[in-house]
């Protein structure tokens, strides 16, 4: 929790013990509906359920870079990135902008989640 005479920086580092970092490869041409998504609605919507968005890249390799985001969120612990997760899903916002991205195809064919630890040294905890 936050501690009372705390930073908002020193808050924030007490929150996000867990980070986790999703790779997503998209369907052929679909990379810029992905990135509005998550400009437009996702973003926004993790926030409301309790996720930081911490950062968001597309890789600068050649073979990826038309198909590819990678972004980082951080969560207190693995149980509430859970029910974070269990919460967004069901998200009456989120339903509607992940249908409307998709009335012309999935946008998305794969997923990789991986949850991280910072080590004692990470400038980032």
């Amino acid at each position: 929790g936050a501690t009372v005479g705390a930073t908002a920086e020193e808050n924030d580092r007490q929150a996000a013990k867990v980070f986790e970092l999703r790779t997503y490869t998209t369907a052929p041409g679909k990379l810029d509906d992905l990135h509005k998504r998550f400009a437009d609605h996702t973003m926004k919507i993790f926030a409301r359920h309790g996720m930081k968005n911490i950062a968001y890249w597309t890789p600068d390799d050649p073979k990826l870079k038309a198909n590819t985001l990678v972004y980082v969120l951080a969560h207190k612990d693995r149980q509430a990135a859970r029910k974070s997760w269990d919460a967004f899903v069901k998200d009456p916002e989120w339903k509607r902008a992940f249908a409307e991205s998709r009335k012309n195809g999935p946008i998305v064919t794969r997923v990789v989640s991986q949850f991280l630890n910072p080590t004692d040294y990470s400038p980032v905890k």
